[in-house]
């Protein structure tokens, strides 16, 4: 095997200069045969729509999100309990899923 790596633009990670034919498709080729569920057990998916089941404050900002608050278009991110989503003037949030319900 080669020590040599490539940073794959699709998955934003670098690869081992072999393996970006696999990792090629994505986050979904991350989170094959991973589940994750909501605070009620509903299963989750790249895309889908959430809402917060608890008031949350957000690491590194002043902000405080609210429970009820919608997060739209979810990245499954390959680890059961983390979300990858984006809100307004948050960069980069990641949520756990204990703490959203499906929309």
């Amino acid at each position: 095997m080669s020590d040599e790596y490539i940073y794959d633009e699709a998955t934003g990670e670098w690869v081992q200069d072999g393996a970006t034919g696999a990792a090629s498709t994505g986050a979904a080729a991350a989170a094959v045969g991973i589940e994750v569920r909501d605070a009620v057990g509903n299963l989750l998916a790249d895309g889908d729509a959430v809402t917060l089941v608890k008031d949350l404050k957000v690491k590194g900002t002043s902000q405080t999100l609210k429970r009820g608050t919608a997060i739209k278009s979810i990245r499954l991110t390959g680890d059961a309990q983390e979300i990858d989503c984006r809100f307004d003037g948050i960069k980069g949030l990641v949520l756990r899923a204990e703490f959203v319900k499906k929309r």
